[in-house]
């Protein structure tokens, strides 16, 4: 059986159709794993719903790893989760993933945005992709630590809905010199990082590895 994937607004269906041959589903809500076929020994669970939905819970993860499932987490929900269970055997992978882990990020909304339910297409930025932009800007010479940590923290104060890369740069304004903010903007419109994209690709990989590891003979891209 091919594994269950969890997907949404990190990673469009046909990207993710051409890395790895898997089950596609809507962002994973509460109830959706109880509900699994029998059969299904892996599981991928990038994006989920929350705030507004019922989020999947713990114990519905537990119960698949208790029954053998591998489960594989990653990109948002999923890393969140993995972060949460990893010492119940949930598997975490990506960047996001080891921020939750040592405590760099915490909370939902790092990951949350709004989205077009009829498509997935996001209508907002996530917090953790704007965070990562503010931190290659300052790799890269554009920002100063202080004044990237003054941006961040401008974002953050939005509500999640709100926040995007164009949004992050009219906040900006107020904190740089114009020729500083003007070779920000220019970097944001050119540059911004978009780590949910990494990280659910990073997901799939890892997947297709297990996949060959359990099913050496059937597994296939």
């Amino acid at each position: 059986m091919k594994p269950v994937i969890f997907l949404g607004m990190s990673l469009s269906l046909a990207e993710a159709r051409n890395i790895l041959d898997a089950d596609f589903r809507p962002p994973i809500k509460r109830g959706d794993l109880p509900r699994l076929e029998e059969g299904v020994a892996i599981v991928g669970i990038i994006d989920g719903v929350f705030m507004n939905d019922c989020s999947v819970g713990h114990r519905e993860i537990i119960a698949l790893l208790k029954r053998g499932v591998t489960v594989v987490g990653g990109g948002s929900m999923g890393a969140l989760r993995a972060s949460e269970l990893g010492d119940m055997g949930m598997v975490g992978v990506g960047r996001i993933y080891g921020m939750y882990l040592n405590g760099e990020i915490e909370g939902d909304d790092e990951v949350a945005l709004v989205f077009n339910p009829e498509n997935n297409d996001p209508l907002s930025e996530p917090l953790v992709n704007i965070r990562a932009t503010l931190a290659l800007a300052v790799e890269r010479g554009v920002l100063e630590a202080d004044t990237s940590s003054q941006i961040l923290e401008k974002v953050r104060a939005e509500f999640y809905p709100r926040r995007s890369f164009s949004r992050t740069v009219e906040l900006a304004k107020d904190i740089l010199d114009p020729l500083t903010f003007k070779e920000f903007a220019e970097f944001v419109g050119k540059s911004s990082v978009d780590l949910k994209r990494r990280d659910a690709i990073a997901v799939l990989q890892e997947i297709e590895k297990i996949q060959k590891s359990i099913f050496p003979k059937n597994a296939k891209k």
